[in-house]
């Protein structure tokens, strides 16, 4: 699908026998470092799109490069952390400070159908790539942009302070500890996925009317929009929920972690006072059941410490692998506390691997963000790995501007533009 004055129609697509993805054809430019918007373009490219990314000239590209574990090489342009949101994309580098080089970013927005943003309220206004000139060159594009707080305030949005501004950082951790923030970047992720489906809503919209728009999500808000019933525990319960560590503050044993006899951890979902029954005749304390401290869920959650008790030491007794077994057979929810190495062994998860080549030496392996199954279009193709910073400038400029090798090497020459190592075809 082209942008501009020309509007391919979603019965197009959608009765094409030979479109495998739903969004083949649609062009996207990430304007956008780290994870939330990274991730989105890394999922609109699992449907089909077309995702450039345009980095940085002058400090070598998405700062999340530079962000590795002891343990990775310091030559590597790829970083495990940028791996997690940049399969499938090609690399650009253009210089947007300076007047050619914005005039080029311009002709690419021609051609696009979803730029995508994450830049501080203000400075893409400073820069000349906000919706308002952007869409002056392309009246259909989709502008999605991501803040932390919203267009008004122009504070950055850092995951690990919008988690404690959030609430979330309060209420994690154990009982008498302090609070932890969690080790994922989950306020990115949430914002991503706002942010996933207000952008297919605006390709809807678009497909029916032609016209574009302005998108715009913050993390604070997508942040609360997530609390559930955290937040209303207190606008309806009036509590102020609290570290519990594992428990759940309105069901008992819920997320309980035990230890087993072989010193495996696992963890306990008992949702309904039937599956605690059940729990019990597993764990040879049957008198549990009809405990009137114990046979409700209100009771339990009031005797939450006198249960938690009574059962860790009855779990103490028998090995993880036997008790997991007796609490499947008997319909009791309950799990392996497992680590990453564990996690990727299931049956299960090995179907959202990636796996592709670096080069003739190395390749690289990866997770999907799409999870889900549609009987309509494969979205479990490979994808190719993440690119090397750079690597496709003369592709882009040549497959959607059309420029001659000579118009490109001298944009190459001026530094208006970089493209690492030859033309990637």
């Amino acid at each position: 699908m082209k942008s501009g004055k020309e509007t391919t129609h979603p019965k197009t697509i959608m009765n094409n026998p030979k479109q495998e993805l739903p969004l083949q054809g649609v062009r996207v430019l990430e304007l956008a470092n780290v994870l939330a918007g990274p991730s989105v373009g890394m999922f609109l490219a699992e449907l089909g799109a077309e995702v450039v990314k345009l980095e940085n000239l002058e400090t070598g590209g998405d700062v999340t490069r530079s962000w590795k574990l002891a343990s990775e090489s310091a030559d590597s342009q790829i970083s495990a952390y940028f791996s997690c949101a940049n399969w499938g994309k090609k690399s650009i580098a253009i210089d947007i400070t300076i007047a050619d080089g914005l005039k080029l970013l311009y002709q690419l927005v021609e051609k696009t159908d979803i730029v995508l943003a994450s830049y501080k309220p203000g400075d893409a206004e400073k820069l000349k790539t906000d919706f308002q000139t952007l869409s002056q060159y392309n009246p259909q594009l989709i502008y999605a942009q991501l803040t932390g707080y919203g267009r008004h305030n122009s504070r950055t949005g850092y995951d690990a302070i919008i988690q404690a501004e959030s609430g979330f950082t309060y209420m994690n951790g154990e009982k008498d500890g302090k609070p932890v923030k969690m080790p994922v970047a989950l306020m990115d992720l949430l914002a991503a996925h706002q942010l996933k489906e207000a952008i297919l809503l605006a390709l809807l919209h678009k497909w029916k009317t032609g016209k574009g728009q302005h998108i715009e999500v913050s993390l604070i808000q997508s942040a609360v929009s997530s609390l559930a019933n955290q937040a209303t525990n207190w606008l309806v319960g009036k509590t102020i929920p609290r570290r519990i560590g594992s428990d759940h503050p309105n069901i008992a044993p819920y997320g309980t972690i035990f230890t087993t006899a072989d010193d495996k951890d696992i963890v306990i979902a008992v949702g309904t006072d039937r599956q605690f029954a059940a729990l019990t005749e597993v764990l040879e304390f049957k008198e549990l059941a009809t405990d009137k401290r114990f046979s409700k869920n209100i009771a339990r959650v009031a005797h939450r410490e006198l249960l938690n008790g009574i059962l860790r030491a009855a779990v103490a007794k028998k090995n993880r692998a036997d008790l997991l077994a007796a609490f499947e057979k008997a319909q009791v929810p309950a799990g392996g506390v497992l680590n990453m190495q564990e996690v990727f062994e299931q049956s299960e998860v090995q179907e959202m691997l990636l796996s592709n080549k670096l080069d003739s030496l190395s390749s690289i392996d990866g997770v999907r963000t799409v999870a889900f199954r549609s009987s309509a279009y494969n979205c479990t193709e490979s994808l190719e790995a993440p690119p090397n910073f750079a690597t496709h400038t003369k592709d882009i400029l040549q497959d959607w501007l059309n420029l001659s090798e000579v118009q490109i090497e001298q944009i190459l020459i001026q530094k208006v533009a970089f493209c690492n190592g030859n033309n990637s075809k």
